[in-house]
């Protein structure tokens, strides 16, 4: 039987203070659990229902009934696992790399999409600003199906960490140049802006080259695209390249 200390603790991180505080997150479903499983990320506790198939020490494992994975769930319809995993510490900044720069992405579901967008471009390294949205938030871990398991992802000032690298700055921006008229290098960083916003003017300052996707509608009333389609667009250009 699950205690009521367990279902406090569990529940309460699906808040970002509670997260921080215990350095736990959770992660539920087969397929996301088994690929944490099967990652660097230390389990703390995995609590399933017996159709569960696992080989795991039993020290980590709790089985409970269905009705019980309910009380801790965060789905409309649990699906047979919940795990509990460590949150890792940081790994260090890399300048020297091709890196995606995320500035105040506030929206979990276009951070999801974004962390599996690097997974798929083999993008080793994301930097956030510590206003975007944290990565171990429920919405963004179920939405990176996995893919956060193997994505290297930091939070600092974005704005340090670009002056600290001698690669060039791309942006996405409205009044950027033509990005399928543009010579993309190996190496550089590239940043996106919040959903609202686009990229802080303290950070405009340090761009070096901005880039846009152009608009083909014959009547171009759409205003911008969402950052997660425009990322998707953009590293794909940069690996076509």
């Amino acid at each position: 039987m699950l205690s009521k200390n367990q279902i406090k603790l569990i529940k309460s991180l699906h808040q970002k203070k509670y997260r921080t505080k215990n350095s736990l997150f959770v992660v539920e479903g087969v397929k996301g659990v088994n690929e944490f499983l099967n990652s660097h990320f230390t389990l703390e506790k995995l609590f399933c229902t017996e159709n569960f198939s696992n080989e795991l020490d039993r020290n980590f494992i709790e089985v409970i009934s269905s009705m019980e994975l309910k009380k801790i769930s965060n789905l409309n319809s649990p699906n047979e696992v919940l795990g509990v995993f460590k949150i890792p510490e940081p790994k260090k900044m890399n300048p020297e790399i091709f890196s995606l720069v995320l500035d105040e992405v506030n929206d979990p579901g276009n951070l999801g999409t974004i962390i599996r967008l690097c997974d798929w471009f083999g993008i080793e390294q994301l930097i956030c600003s510590e206003n975007t949205v944290d990565c171990y938030n429920f919405k963004v871990v179920q939405s990176t199906m996995g893919s956060l398991s193997r994505v290297s992802i930091i939070y600092s000032d974005i704005k340090q960490f670009i002056k600290s690298s001698n690669l060039p700055i791309y942006a996405a921006m409205m009044n950027g140049e033509n990005v399928y008229r543009k010579s993309l290098p190996g190496k550089g960083i590239l940043v996106m802006g919040n959903e609202a916003n686009g990229i802080s003017p303290e950070v405009s300052e340090l761009i070096t080259n901005k880039i846009t996707i152009p608009k083909f509608g014959e009547k171009q009333l759409t205003e911008s695209l969402n950052v997660a389609t425009a990322t998707a667009i953009l590293l794909s250009e940069f690996k076509r390249n």
